[in-house]
């Protein structure tokens, strides 16, 4: 598919969560014409009024200002003659510590009658190891096309925060996987638009990066956590010791603790885990961080006694200042809890619009400080610091 200088880069975007949406509106913003693709209809049907589906730092004002096409229908990526194709769908852990293709085969599945000859694929969600390699070989053997001659392929991690995607996205440098210099080429007319540095490398590569990247620091936040659980053992206060071990030291910088959680990180390890036989380092720093909501629950119980008390939770997403509560570890403390019998549990997350979360009303923070005779402050929201 060849493009003139004077006509648009058509781009379509499979996926309109956290990552694919917040990109749409930042390649749309660089000159780019952009159609969004999930099938989720209450996130097309809020997304043609005009309304973002969670809250992403500058996004809704793009969103007001967009022109880009929205629809739950891919046939509409052959209708548009679409040049790239970026795919950006969750791909999950299963129970057993495996990787989850199924979102991606669906997506696969569904583009194998509607492709077309000099399109470009870029898979942007975060993979196991080799399935960039799986993917060439999926759509070799279902298709007539050739990747590096009919069709292109690269895999380029996205590696945001939530709340600065769009920041990040001008910023981080991008790394394109490729397996032959045409599908670099291609790819690199997206990002060079951008102006952030760009490193040229193969498949594998690329999608260890991505997990390097989100293991390292799952990592360093076990190592925090495990301090606190020895500090606590030493009946020692783990917040002073991480102050004095940081203050105006070069070497080093210990988070805070607390609980660890989120789509990426919470199941990342398992990533590089599924192809190591014994217990390794990533297993390791799992174990200690999704032991803290125990920690925490015990802790507490071992001081205070929380049975037949008014206990109050305080967040419930599973990083500051976010509305995102997908694999929050917040669920998993408040279980802890429940097992010492509390007379009533409040929770307030201020973040989330929601009136319900679980089987809990979302209270505000002063009902919560008010009625409550035990307070967890379960994730640290800039809101509850302006409530001392």
């Amino acid at each position: 598919m060849v493009t003139s200088k004077s006509k648009k880069i058509k781009i379509a975007i499979i996926g309109l969560g956290r990552v694919g949406l917040p990109f749409l509106l930042f390649l749309e913003h660089k000159g780019f014409e952009l159609i969004g693709i999930d099938n989720n209809p209450d996130i097309i049907n809020g997304l043609s009024k005009k309304k973002m589906p969670f809250a992403e730092t500058g996004c809704e004002k793009l969103l007001k200002q967009s022109k880009a096409t929205f629809s739950k229908n891919i046939e509409i990526i052959k209708n548009n003659k679409c040049d790239f194709i970026v795919i950006t769908v969750g791909t999950p852990l299963r129970e057993n510590i495996e990787v989850n293709l199924s979102s991606i085969n669906k997506v696969l599945e569904s583009l194998l009658k509607i492709l077309s000859k000099g399109q470009t694929i870029i898979l942007r969600s975060t993979i196991g190891p080799e399935t960039t390699s799986y993917v060439k070989k999926y759509l070799e053997q279902k298709t007539k096309f050739k990747i590096g001659k009919d069709l292109f392929l690269a895999f380029c991690p996205e590696r945001i925060a939530e709340n600065q995607a769009l920041k990040e996205f001008a910023e981080l440098p991008q790394i394109i996987g490729v397996e032959d210099d045409k599908s670099y080429q291609r790819t690199e007319k997206i990002f060079k638009k951008t102006n952030v540095k760009i490193f040229k490398t193969n498949f594998l590569s690329a999608e260890l990066v991505k997990l390097f990247n989100n293991n390292y620091r799952y990592i360093e936040f076990a190592i925090a956590n495990q301090f606190a659980i020895l500090a606590n053992n030493f009946g020692q206060n783990i917040y002073d010791i991480i102050e004095m071990c940081n203050y105006n030291y070069p070497r080093g910088k210990i988070f805070r603790p607390g609980l660890t959680g989120g789509t990426c990180l919470r199941k990342d390890f398992g990533m590089l885990n599924e192809r190591v036989s014994n217990s390794d380092l990533f297993l390791t720093a799992w174990k200690v961080n999704e032991y803290m909501p125990y920690h925490l629950a015990s802790t507490i119980s071992d001081k205070y006694k929380i049975t037949g008390k008014n206990i109050g939770i305080l967040g419930y997403s599973f990083k500051k200042n976010s509305d995102d509560i997908r694999e929050s570890l917040v669920p998993k403390l408040i279980r802890q809890i429940e097992k010492k019998i509390p007379k009533n549990l409040y929770l307030s997350e201020p973040c989330s619009k929601e009136k319900k979360i679980d089987i809990y009303i979302n209270r505000s923070i002063d009902f919560v400080v008010k009625n409550s005779d035990i307070i967890f402050i379960a994730i640290n929201h800039d809101k509850f610091k302006k409530k001392k």
